[in-house]
């Protein structure tokens, strides 16, 4: 499996050194033997890179970082806290809707897919980009973290003026390094139904972001998410 061969060209110009390291040759060498041993990983190799497909380097205006990719059948699709339009949504982004509501007035959608947002330059970045079926967190330590750690380096270095939400100790302690004189870090507890309540609803992030964004001379990201497809044949308006 060649890890590259499904990222974007500029990316992987950016990433070229940390593609060619060790950890990632390990990494390479650990899902082709997954593969090989008829494991199901998530998720599809096509959509690994989905986040960095989505959002150009130079486009990147906001990150937001989770953890691990859903680990059940047919939810992760590359994009942190995301699913296809078919998938029940998933507890945490029901609250990030609850909160945007609540933030902006933008009522939630009827399913759970964020793609939309990475056409705006917001990149849905997991700190680990595979795992295996209904194993939770099991390619951790693989090799992924170093990677998706050059990545938040990369931004910070050569970004301008960038939004990073950090929801949860875990994200917190991995963009600890981001320098907040140049970019906006805004930190919440993680949208998880057990903590979502303890400061996640009411953190206001979504319009701190957005005012950022305007203030910077940047376009604002429009939260709201078209209907799916299966609203729109019916002729159903969601505003």
């Amino acid at each position: 499996m060649q890890i590259a061969s499904q990222l974007s060209p500029v990316w992987r110009t950016q990433l070229e050194e940390t593609l060619k390291s060790a950890p990632l040759s390990e990494l390479e060498k650990f899902l082709g033997q997954e593969k090989a041993a008829g494991k199901i990983i998530y998720p599809s190799e096509k959509d690994i890179f989905s986040a960095f497909n989505h959002t150009p380097f130079d486009e990147v205006k906001i990150v937001i970082l989770g953890q691990d990719p859903y680990h059940g059948s047919g939810q992760a699709h590359g994009l942190c806290f995301s699913v296809p339009e078919a998938v029940k949504i998933p507890p945490s982004l029901r609250n990030i809707y609850k909160e945007i509501e609540r933030d902006i007035g933008i009522k939630a959608p009827d399913h759970g897919n964020l793609t939309d947002w990475t056409n705006q330059g917001v990149l849905l970045l997991n700190s680990v980009l595979t795992v295996e079926h209904s194993k939770a967190a099991s390619h951790q330590k693989k090799g992924w973290e170093g990677f998706t750690d050059a990545v938040i380096e990369i931004l910070n270095e050569q970004g301008n003026s960038i939004v990073f939400m950090l929801w949860g100790a875990y994200a917190q302690r991995k963009a600890s390094f981001v320098d907040k004189k140049k970019h906006l870090v805004l930190e919440a507890v993680h949208p998880s139904p057990l903590s979502a309540h303890k400061g996640f609803i009411g953190c206001g992030h979504f319009g701190l972001a957005n005012d950022y964004l305007i203030e910077n001379g940047k376009e604002p990201v429009n939260w709201a998410l078209k209907p799916s497809v299966t609203s729109q044949s019916q002729g159903q308006l969601f505003l």
